[in-house]
Order: C-alpha cells, then structure tokens, then sequence
C-alpha cells in the first residue's frame, strides 16, 4: 500500500524554521510521498521586483526543517516564484535541492518548468505536474526565459439581461487552449512513466469561500480525461470544494498549511491598496491582534491518497487547524475543529454543485462519489 499525503502552502521566517512543522511533522513523516506548494522563494540575495504585490523569502533553513517534517516533494509554480527575480528562483532551486526536496513547476525555462518529478517507492512510481494560473506579468517560464510552468486563463464578461445596459454581467473564464494542449500532452507523456500521475494546480479565486472559476472545472475534468489520477490545488488561502470525477479526486483548494501571515512577509502591508482590496473580497475579514487573517483560513489539513497496484486510487482527508502563530495542528476525531473543517468542506463542495460524499472515520474523512 502506497500512501501519499499533499499539503498546501508553505512558507516560514522564523528564527526556528522547524518551529513551524511540531503539529505536524510526525504526520507527513508517516508518508510514503509528501507534497506541499512552496509559496515562497527560499534565498537571501536579490531584490524584490515592482510588481510583487507581497514579496515573500524564506531562508535556506527553511528548506532543510521541511525535508526534516517529511516533505520531499513540492510545487514551486506559484505567483511568488519570481518576486525577487532570477537569481533568487536560483537559489531556491539549489536550496530545495540540497535538502533532498524534488522541485517542480519551475525551472530555467519552459521545458524545465513542465518537465514532470518522478518519485519512486518501492516498485511504484508517482509523476507530479505542477502549474500556475496566478501570473503576474514575466512570471511565466517562456523557451529562454526562467519562471512558471503557466496555465493560464482568458475571462470574458457577458451582459446578463441584454436589454437593460449597466446591470451586472456575469463573469466567464476559459483554459488558454495552448497552455492546456500543453499539460494534456505532459500528462500523457507522464502517464507511460508512471503508475500515478498528480497535477498540481495554483489556480482560483483567493479569499471568497466556495467560489471556483469556470476554467477551473474545465482544466481538472480535461486533466483527468488525458490520465492524470488526483488533482492538487492551490491559491485561494481557504479550503474549497472536493469532487469526484471519474473516479478520481480533485481538491480544489487545500488552502494555508504552515505559512507566515502576511504581515510578517511586509510589516507594512496592511496599509497598501491591493491588500485592502484583498480585505474587501472576504466581508468577515476581522483582524485580530495575532492572527490577521480571516478565521475561516484557520481550517486546514492534508489529503490523503492511498493505492496498491491494481487497485483504484482512494482518498481521504486529515483535518488540520492553524494557531494564532500560523502552526498548523493535526486534529482527532473528537475535537471540536475537527467537525469544523468537515463542515466547511461539505458545505463548500455542496455550494459550488460538487458532487461528493464526506465521511467521518476515526480521525479521517473519507471522500468518495456521491451513492
């Protein structure tokens, strides 16, 4: 039996970067794989470039105090992966590789950024993808340029009632047909190498519960149309949606894991336009004196997926909760929180038409399709 665990963001500064993992750790240890999004770069050098709307480094321990809570594999596809430019991706590349963490999403240029991770376990071997929606401008990796691997998204806005100009309109997103022709092909060419395939996708709407993108149903069905067995996402900063499809899970979001908040990336950030814009999108944002962010993104957790060979793909998910200094906690069946989590999932998947069941055993929730 193979078990996979898959996180999501991840980024500390702190003077004891391990610190961030004790609630954890001995959970992701637990894995046979352990996959987390890098939210951040990990360098000391460069400098933070115009358009980063919060620059974010974590130092090189942070790299090693990952490794050490079980995670050795991550996504660095991420609308942070360029904020202090090339020399940083850099060394986030060879940090991560000195401590024995698998890097994909990123790279040198375009090749190197799709180019799959292939981890293998015994006589399995699991193929991650990972891709970026959130784009801000030259962040994507292009045929000599660093960066992300893209996956981006077209939105177009469509006038509800025709007749009565000025009325809202109703917000419309589409896949680039390019980017996804792109990942289609890396997920059929992941598919002869491996026994599993997993895309890991930075993607959505961040900070509007419930809420998914047109593009996002499009990209995950097309994905695992074309092979790919689970979907990994990530961006929104609050746990989303899960659905069956196929036979196989998509996580739509899989929200904070174990991030500073952002304060402590820019002590200045709650003056600035596009962080009170931020602020707007959540109307039950009420900062509180240690933990700013909204309370909903103190529910959290890590999927779990479990396979033998031969056998379907089944998957589940550990409920996590994050502490006023952003340290995520594993929880038990009986704690309060734990219900907590379960709720919001049940009642984001449900909101957003996901067909999904959710079900409590001992300190899982066990996903499986609708009966």
């Amino acid at each position: 039996m193979l078990t996979i665990l898959a996180c999501g963001d991840v980024g500390v500064k702190r003077a004891h970067c391990e610190s961030m993992f004790v609630g954890c750790a001995s959970t992701l240890r637990g894995a046979d794989i352990c996959f987390a999004q890098l939210e951040t770069t990990i360098s000391e050098r460069g400098e933070a470039v115009p358009n980063a709307k919060l620059a974010m480094r974590s130092p090189p321990a942070m790299a090693r105090a990952a490794r050490d809570a079980g995670i050795g594999v991550m996504s660095f596809a991420g609308n942070h992966c360029l904020d202090f430019g090339y020399q940083a991706l850099r060394d986030t590349l060879m940090h991560a590789g000195s401590a024995q963490i698998r890097l994909c999403g990123a790279g040198e240029d375009l090749a190197a950024a799709r180019q799959p991770v292939i981890i293998e376990h015994g006589s399995a071997r699991v193929a991650f993808l990972a891709v970026s929606s959130i784009l801000p401008e030259g962040y994507a990796a292009e045929p000599t340029k660093p960066g992300c691997a893209p996956m981006r998204a077209l939105t177009s806005y469509e006038q509800i009632e025709h007749d009565q100009p000025g009325t809202p309109a109703r917000c419309r997103t589409f896949a680039h047909r390019e980017d996804l022709a792109a990942l289609v092909h890396g997920v059929s060419r992941a598919r002869e190498q491996a026994d599993l395939v997993l895309v890991s996708l930075h993607w959505g709407i961040h900070m509007i519960p419930t809420v998914l993108a047109d593009y996002q149903i499009e990209v995950a069905h097309t994905l695992i149309d074309a092979g790919a067995d689970a979907i990994l996402g990530h961006h929104p900063h609050l746990l989303k949606g899960i659905e069956i499809y196929a036979g196989k899970p998509i996580f739509y979001s899989l929200g904070n894991f174990a991030i500073e908040q952002p304060h402590v990336w820019n002590a200045t950030i709650s003056d600035s336009e596009s962080f009170k814009h931020l602020v707007e999108l959540n109307p039950q944002w009420r900062a509180q004196e240690r933990y700013r962010l909204p309370e909903i993104t103190r529910r959290s957790g890590v999927a779990k997926l479990t396979w033998s060979p031969g056998g379907p793909l089944r998957a589940s998910f550990l409920p996590a909760w994050i502490d006023d200094d952003s340290v995520p906690h594993m929880l038990a069946g009986p704690d309060p929180h734990f219900g907590d989590v379960r709720s919001l999932l049940e009642q984001s998947s449900r909101d957003a038409g996901l067909a999904v069941r959710i079900d409590a055993r001992g300190d899982e929730l066990i996903v499986g399709a609708n009966a």
